[in-house]
């Protein structure tokens, strides 16, 4: 990976119109925005169930990372946020299926909803590839 900035788009037509990216690496850092659990058709997946949510969100920023030149492996940061903080365990079970072994610092914050209010979990992903 070079020094320079770039950017990693996903195709979604926001991107542009809003003006961010998937994912931004510059130098050994990696940025993966905040990841909805969309499946392929882009509708939101797991509808009530904030683990298998919470499942999917990595899956997406692993493509985004890969896309960067980077990998879960990586990842020394995320950011796990959520409409109904109490059912955090759930994420946090997810989570630790997902990075068990890589086990990055992680936050988790409670937020009252998203733009689509079947989403009920994003997630945030930082990388260092040394």
């Amino acid at each position: 990976m070079d020094g320079m900035r770039r950017t990693v788009g996903s195709g979604s037509p926001l991107e542009p119109r809003t003006g961010f990216s998937r994912a931004v690496p510059c130098g050994a850092h990696v940025a993966v925005a905040g990841t909805a659990p969309l499946g392929d058709d882009g509708s939101t997946v797991g509808p009530g169930d904030v683990h298998a949510q919470t499942v999917r969100c990595p899956d997406i920023a692993e493509r985004a990372l890969r896309d960067a030149g980077a990998s879960l492996e990586h990842v020394i940061r995320t950011r796990v946020i959520l409409t109904g903080v109490t059912r955090w365990e759930e994420a946090a079970r997810a989570h630790g299926e997902r990075f068990a072994t890589v086990r990055p610092a992680t936050t988790f914050v409670g937020v009252s909803r998203f733009i689509d209010p079947a989403r009920l979990v994003e997630v945030e992903v930082d990388a260092v590839v040394t």
